[in-house]
């Protein structure tokens, strides 16, 4: 039961959108109001992905784990989009899984493989922002060699504060 790591297309949006509103509705079930997370919609996510891969979309990169022929996972990364950004930073954008697929494996295959493609384009470091509260997300990422920088910002769900921090890790060939 190999997991495989590609690129994403126009093909998988749906299967990405799956992945993504299935990942929000677990991830950040008692983090987020229940009426947010519940109107969640994956044909909305899937159409929104289409027109942003038809239109070539900015210089990011967009991978899928698939077990099977079947898509289980996602992840993008692409230049930091923070005001302190430099030409050296990028930013992991988001990476989810299938709920069932959690502590399989397949998210730490797709952080090593963004990870790598952005040390293969000459960033030098990798920043991120987690819910301050997702202990789960936080975990994973300080494994994966992450570590907050101190930096925190407000984030707002349906008039309700769910505050973010910023990860950093530094990438080397």
């Amino acid at each position: 039961m190999t997991v495989r790591i590609r690129d994403m297309g126009i093909d998988d949006c749906d299967a990405v959108a799956t992945v993504r509103v299935r990942g929000w509705q677990h991830a950040y079930a008692g983090l987020m109001p229940p009426s947010y997370l519940d109107a969640m919609s994956v044909e909305e996510d899937a159409a929104k992905r289409r027109a942003f891969l038809a239109t070539g979309g900015r210089r990011i990169t967009n991978v899928v784990a698939e077990r099977d022929g079947e898509v289980i996972g996602w992840g993008c990364c692409g230049p930091s989009r923070d005001e302190d950004r430099t030409a050296s930073r990028c930013e992991l954008y988001a990476i989810y899984v299938l709920p069932e697929q959690i502590s399989t494996g397949v998210g730490q295959a797709l952080m090593a493989e963004l990870t790598g493609r952005a040390t293969a384009d000459g960033f030098g470091e990798m920043r991120l922002w987690v819910l301050k509260e997702n202990d789960r997300a936080r975990r994973f990422y300080e494994k994966a060699g992450f570590a907050p920088d101190g930096a925190e910002e407000p984030f707002e769900v349906d008039g309700i504060a769910v505050p973010e921090v910023r990860y950093a890790h530094a990438l080397t060939e």
